[in-house]
């Protein structure tokens, strides 16, 4: 067993979390958190060396490190991205910019994409968030199933061998959108069977999407209760404002005792009704059970394509879900394909957008957000033993930051991402070049 793995313990540590203006010494052994101590002050150690100051193989080797007051959070938790369709924009576009559009497009090309390719791109994508500081994915998978049983277990067995090559640094988990057609019921049913035995994680889909909404809703639940599995549903991701499945949702979830284990990604039609209807399905959800996730994002580049002046930008109502009580988490979504061709899998970058979008920039918002990128995932996912705390597993990222709003202003580049019972990976940035001076000339 390496030193790095026996032992490690850092001074000077910033925990936002905590909400305090004090600085942590804290210690790990053996992959956990031993302890977790509030410091007086500042300590000076010749002993700790900076962080700062090591290359990376030197920081695998190194047990007693000084941050010099860099904040920690627990590694991130990127609770709804589409792992399999990463990196495929060169393959695939979307000249309308719309949901449908890439919905189309993307359904089109897919039989041209061998498992191999499908594998390469989910761990390329996995190993990017996992380089910004992820440490558990959840990740929806696209199955054509009305195309071919084929194509679509291709997409279940990429995913499943992408999740062993990247086990050392990552988890993933899985929840294929079972796009139902009552047309293909029976190829539906057995394909899906076959993939939860297969080691699935849970039950997807996108209700408001399909000929009937409530039929889905309804096959969906009965699968996962056949194999007790947690049941994340793409819910109203539409401008109008009449779009509510995640009323029958609600309803599914409460007669089934689902609660706590039943997620609403998107939410995008709350935005755009009124607001006392969406008070009341707000709280419908907070008495459900139901948690939301929101992909500011992707539904900021989706939505509103047919408006004109006052454009309906399609983020859910972030701030009235957290004060309603229900769980809402932030997301990656989609990265660099035809429903977003932007974004790399840093949740540093989604909570900065979602502070945007949501209007969360004041001192005291700070901190929901990063607990939407943090501990609410983590509850919204199932992690067990989460966060930075004696007996939790050390999953952590460092983040060239000393204050909570820098994280925002700054998106640190220089990190550092320890998971698994080692550092996985390290990144600094270095600038180079004159500093103007105050009064105009060089320095």
């Amino acid at each position: 067993m390496s030193l790095q793995t026996e032992m490690l313990e850092m001074i000077n540590v910033k925990l936002p979390l905590e909400q305090c203006s004090d600085l942590f010494t804290v210690k790990a052994r053996g992959g956990r958190w031993t302890a977790v101590d509030r410091q007086e002050g500042v300590i000076f150690s010749s002993e700790h060396l900076p962080i700062q100051a090591l290359s990376f193989d030197e920081l695998k080797t190194t047990v007693l490190l000084n941050l010099e007051g860099k904040v920690m959070l627990p590694g991130f938790v990127d609770a709804h991205m589409h792992l399999d369709k990463a990196y495929s924009l060169p393959f695939v576009r979307n000249k309308s910019g719309t949901l449908l559009e890439a919905i189309e497009n993307y359904r089109a090309v897919s039989p041209a994409f061998t498992k191999e390719i499908i594998r390469d791109r989910i761990v390329k994508a996995a190993l990017s968030s996992a380089s910004f500081g992820s440490a558990v994915l959840r990740s929806h998978l696209d199955v054509p199933v009305h195309l071919g049983r084929d194509i679509a277990m291709r997409t279940i067995e990429a995913a499943l061998e992408a999740r062993e090559m990247v086990g050392g640094m990552v988890d993933i988990q899985y929840f294929p959108m079972f796009f139902y057609d009552p047309a293909y019921e029976r190829e539906l049913t057995e394909f899906a069977f076959e993939t939860l035995l297969m080691g699935i994680d849970g039950v997807g889909g996108a209700p408001h999407l399909s000929p009937n909404p409530e039929t889905n809703i309804g096959w969906a639940f009965r699968l996962a209760q056949r194999f007790d599995k947690p049941i994340d549903l793409h819910s109203d991701e539409s401008d109008n404002p009449d779009t509510k499945t995640i009323d029958i949702y609600c309803d599914y979830v409460k007669a089934g005792g689902y609660g706590g284990r039943a997620t609403a990604g998107h939410l995008c039609s709350l935005s755009a009704m009124e607001h006392g209807e969406a008070e009341r399905l707000i709280a419908k959800m907070a008495d459900a059970g139901v948690a939301a996730v929101t992909l500011p994002a992707v539904n900021l580049y989706l939505q509103g394509r047919g408006d004109r002046g006052n454009v309906r930008r399609g983020v859910t109502r972030v701030r009235e879900l957290t004060e309603g009580g229900v769980p809402i988490a932030a997301a990656s979504d989609n990265i660099q394909d035809p429903f977003h061709p932007f974004g790399r899998g840093d949740l540093l970058q989604i909570g900065l957008m979602t502070a945007y979008a949501a209007h969360l920039a004041k001192e005291e918002d700070i901190v929901t957000v990063l607990r939407m990128l943090t501990s609410n995932p983590a509850t919204i996912t199932g992690v067990k033993q989460y966060g930075i705390a004696a007996g939790n597993p050390a999953s952590f990222v460092v983040l060239d930051a000393r204050l909570e709003e820098e994280l925002f202003q700054e998106l640190p580049s220089s990190r550092w991402v320890y998971n698994k019972s080692k550092w996985t990976f390290a990144s600094k940035l270095s600038r180079f070049g004159l500093e103007p001076s105050l009064s105009g000339s060089p320095a």
